[in-house]
Formats: C-alpha cells, structure tokens, sequence
C-alpha cells in the first residue's frame, strides 16, 4: 500500500514569487520597497498581489495595542491585519482579505486542530513538514490566478520567531524553476561619523541569511541618499550578488515617490529580466504613468487638518493621514496634518484648534480621551469648522450633540460610562454576551443606503457605498428621532444601524460623521469620498471668506 501524503499541499499553485526579506532592523521599510516594485510591475502590465507574513502568534492584529503595532487595518472580509497590508491595497490598488496575512497563530492552528482531528493519521506533527507545508500553502493558494505574488517576511533575518518561515522559503526555492521565483534582502546602510556609507551590517545580515540555506538575487540598501557606485560594488563583492543586482532606495519626502526612485534605479526592468518576463511586458511607452503624474504634480497650495487622536502617534492613524494626502492629491493641495491629543483637550480646546482648518476626530476604544474629541467636536460645529468623524468619532459627534443642542445632561456612550441617564450610544444587540475579544466586533464591509438630496449622496455621487466596519456600539435607536428633530440628519444607513451623520449645509460649511472606516478604502488614484468632501470645504470657505478690510 502507497505511502499516504504527510500532508496535502499543492505544488502547482502559483506562477511567479518574489521573496522580500529585511535584515539589520526593523522598520527598514522593506513593504513599501515591495509594493513599489508590485505598483511597477501592475504599470508594466501584470496582475500582482501580496502576501504578508507576521511571525507574531497572535492569529490577526485585532487585539494588538495601537503603540506597539500601530493601526489595526481592516479588509473587505473583515480581517483584522497589520497594517503593511494597507500600503499594499494602496499601491496595487487591489482589495485583499486575510488569506493575505499569515501569521503564526494562523498557521500553528491550522495544524492543531487537523491533528486534534486525527487528518495526520497517527503521525508526528513536526514543524516539517507540516508547519512548513501550511505556510506554504497559505502562500500558493493566495497566489493562483496571479502573474507575480510578492511575499514579505516581517521581522529581521535572524529572529527566532521567523525561522521556520525561512525554512520554508528555503524549500520553495527548490520547488521552483529559477525563474519563477526571485529572493529581495533589504538591509540598513549607515552612514559613520566620517559621512561613509558602511556596508558591513548589510554583509553580516546576508551571511545569517546564506547561513540558513537563502541566497539573496537582489539585495535593496536603505539609506539616507542613493548608495555611491563603489559602495554598491563592495556589497555585490561581499555578499556574491552581481552589481547590477544591487539597489539604492534612498529617504524620499514622500512614500508614493518611492516607486519613482526604484524605477529610476532599474529595480522593476531587473525584476522582469530575471524572471523571465521582460517580454511579456508592455512596452514602455504603453506603460501606465498615471501615477508619477499624480505623485509630481505641482500642488497650488496647502491646508491644515487637525487629527485629534488618543494614540499620539502617527502609525495609529496611517490609513486616516493617508487618506487626506489622497484627499491633497485629488485636489492638488498639500494636506499637512496637525497633531492634537484628545486628553489635551478634555477642559477645552486652549488655542490649539485657533488656526487648522479642518479636524478630524478618528475611531478608537475605551474611556480615555473621548471628552476631549467631545470638545474638539463642539469646537468644529460651533466655529463653522469643516469637521470629519469617524467611527468612535461619529458616535462622539452624537454624544456631543446630545449634550450641548438637546441639553441632555450627562448623555455619553455605555460604553464609557455605563451608567450614563443618556446612553445615545449603546451596543450592537448581537455583541451582548461576547466574551472573546479576537474577531468578534462588527467587521468588514457593509452596504450603507444614502438618502438622495444630501450631503453623503453628492460626496458619494450614488445613494448607496459599500465602506468597511470595525465597531460594536451603534447609536441608541431611541434618541434618534429627538437628534433628527433637532437638526441632526442621519442620511445613511444600513438596517436599523445609523451609519452617516450629517447638519445641513446652510447650517455648517462641513459636518459629517461615518460609522465606517473610510479610510481604509482610499488610495492615492481614487481618493475617499468624505476626504475629498472635507479638503473641498475648507477650500471653498477661503474661495469665499470676505477680503480682510486695510486701515
């Protein structure tokens, strides 16, 4: 009788893989440097897509904390992810689901519960072949029907936690002809003291990285400015690549020039080469460049958002900063953003909402901060400031509302105050008596009906959007006719759940809340629709603000 397979994964899968591994640090920028090659490969004529791999043994990102990891990004299918897969979405332009992120806990719990089900027949469960083979597959199975599928390792090479991951790229290597797959190292280059661009570190890091049986075919040198020619040459010598096959990717002001300077370097043409596509692709001069167009364009002046957040940093708002750059990009204006903690704001605003002139108010959980975003709310309606709320903002702008037009002293969400007289915000029935925080909220995209003749129908051009959710508390059904009755109108929902909030126009130049995440739906060639809204407003407000008087 014919030895039965270990397990079932499926060879065949695929077409052709670029591995993206970093080393020296963390946080070299080794995502963006892969999906500007996949936005390069696209314009060349490909259909690309991406895998993330987090090496974390937490299933998804939904229950990390913003400081340590940063925003948690939600895709269409609700998948809770890291948000690299954000820039992916972004750059590809192309909807993910979590398939596209594999972590640790995914895949060692794939393999239990198939042991616990007795699918080994009795064998050893071993990190090889098995973990190896569901990491592997994981990755086949997200790249059929695809030309190009970029997988980016997380971490640093030499991480513990990343090793069977190496092992199992150091597999696939010989599964595939040549051609058909590609290994990117990325590594630092420091400057020294004397202003020399170092190359050891980048040596070390490939030799851990040949140590485990990888050999790199492209090696990406992050540094300050472009790598000097003779530095480039020492690299190939010591690290057995040819020179050719090393790359510069400079510090850029800009994250979406980064395709631009990879480009500028060769990057995508090697790529094409070495896979065996060059002539496949499209020839240059039919080539998509809509986006170094859009990237370079002159802008006609600049805007400042405030982003009034509890996180204080910037990665716990990636996707909203972005999406006002987008927003900057449709409307050919520079969006700088202002960044205010909410906690600075909870006895009033003091100034530091004087001169912005738009804010923005984001989601978030828990307690702390939402006074202050109450007050930068007040600030925005009351001083006719163009005004953006998402998620915990949305139910804080109603929180606000109630307290400061329908006088309902004390009203607050249940969930920050459970013994609130005015719970305008409550749970979502179906969250009652959820005890597992993981994957349990109201996730991924839904279907929002927009009533015709408002605000959200001429921002979205259409009386329905389809926007993605991360939230388990709605607005009170039973104060929603006393909020309409005073001048709120919820012009979007999907059920019985209030999903838009909006004042009339000729009472507020811009003031609109979602339910959703807009945000993370936004990319630099389609922006949001109430990101452009909120830039437009404030550019119409200086388009007719009365002409200062000289005395």
């Amino acid at each position: 009788m014919p030895n039965e397979p270990e397990t079932d994964y499926d060879q065949e899968l695929g077409r052709k893989f670029i591995f993206v591994t970093g080393g020296v640090m963390s946080g070299l920028g080794k995502g963006i440097t892969a999906a500007s090659t996949g936005r390069l490969l696209a314009n060349a004529g490909f259909d690309v897509t991406a895998v993330k791999i987090d090496p974390y043994l937490n299933v998804d990102a939904g229950t990390m904390n913003p400081y340590q990891h940063g925003e948690v990004y939600v895709l269409k299918d609700g998948g809770e992810v890291d948000l690299d897969l954000g820039n992916y979405e972004r750059f590809l332009d192309i909807d993910m689901t979590s398939d596209h992120n594999v972590t640790t806990g995914k895949v060692y719990r794939e393999v239990i519960e198939k042991e616990r089900a007795g699918d080994y027949l009795g064998r050893t469960v071993q990190i090889i072949p098995h973990i190896t083979d569901d990491i592997k597959r994981r990755i086949r199975e997200v790249a059929e029907g695809s030309d190009v599928c970029l997988i980016e390792v997380g971490g640093t090479v030499g991480d513990i936690e990343g090793m069977p991951y190496l092992e199992a790229l150091r597999q696939f290597a010989h599964e595939e002809d040549d051609d058909d797959i590609l290994f990117t190292h990325v590594t630092l280059v420091p400057y020294s003291k004397n202003g020399e661009q170092k190359t050891k570190p980048t040596q070390h890091s490939v030799k851990e990285l040949r140590s485990i049986g990888l050999q790199p075919d492209i090696l990406v040198g992050r540094c300050e400015d472009k790598l000097d020619p003779d530095v480039k040459e020492k690299i190939a010598l010591f690290c057995d690549v040819p020179t050719d096959a090393v790359f510069s990717n400079p510090d850029v002001e800009d994250i979406y020039r980064v395709p631009l300077v990879v480009e500028d370097e060769g990057l995508d043409e090697y790529v094409m080469e070495q896979l065996n596509l060059a002539e496949e692709a499209l020839p240059k001069d039919e080539r998509k460049n809509g986006w170094r167009e859009l990237v370079t364009q002159e802008k006609s002046g600049s805007i400042d958002v405030a982003l009034v957040g509890k996180y204080g940093l910037e990665d716990a708002y990636l996707s909203i900063h972005e999406s006002l750059k987008h927003a900057g990009l449709e409307t050919n204006v520079d969006v700088e953003t202002t960044w205010i903690h909410s906690e600075d704001l909870a006895d009033g605003h003091d100034g530091q909402l004087a001169d912005v002139d738009a804010v923005v108010v984001p989601g978030g959980f828990g307690a702390r901060g939402t006074e202050g975003k109450v007050e930068a709310i007040r600030y925005a309606r009351e001083n006719d400031i163009p005004f953006l709320g998402l998620c915990l903002g949305f139910q804080m702008a109603v929180v606000e509302f109630a307290r400061n037009v329908l006088d309902l002293d004390g009203a607050h969400s249940a969930e920050m105050d459970e013994q609130t007289p005015h719970p305008v915000i409550d749970i979502l029935p179906e969250q009652e008596g959820v005890e597992d925080m993981g994957g349990t909220m109201r996730l991924g995209t839904q279907e929002t009906e927009i009533d015709p003749d408002t605000l959200a129908a001429d921002l979205y051009d259409d009386t329905t959007c389809r926007e993605r959710h991360r939230h388990r508390y709605e607005v009170n059904p039973e104060y929603i006719e006393d909020l309409e009755a005073a001048g709120m109108t919820f012009s979007g929902v999907s059920g019985r759940r209030m999903e838009i909030l909006e004042l009339a126009t000729d009472e507020h130049p811009y003031f609109l809340g979602t339910q959703f995440h807009p945000e993370f739906r936004s990319r630099p060639t389609r922006a949001s629709p109430p990101f452009v809204g909120l830039v437009e407003a404030v550019l119409d407000q200086r388009e007719h603000a009365p002409a200062e008087v000289e005395h």
